[in-house]
């Protein structure tokens, strides 16, 4: 999942993430380490909050635009 890259291009914190999409700092730690997986709802709100594809967020291409 391109969850890190994205923070990190956005030049934001894992805490502020967490916070804009109300969850905790140790959830984003762990879907950026693979520890854990987002469901269907929080992979929405991730990728609207980036503005990307749930696709492009999988790395199931590099297309970031959405349909």
């Amino acid at each position: 999942m391109r969850l890190k890259m994205l923070r990190k291009e956005k030049g934001i914190s894992q805490l502020k993430l967490a916070m804009d999409l109300n969850t905790n700092q140790n959830t984003i730690s762990r879907y950026e380490t693979g520890e854990r997986e987002p469901g269907i709802n929080e992979l929405i709100k991730i990728a609207d909050y980036f503005n990307v594809s749930i696709d492009y967020l999988l790395e199931q291409t590099n297309n970031p635009k959405r349909n």
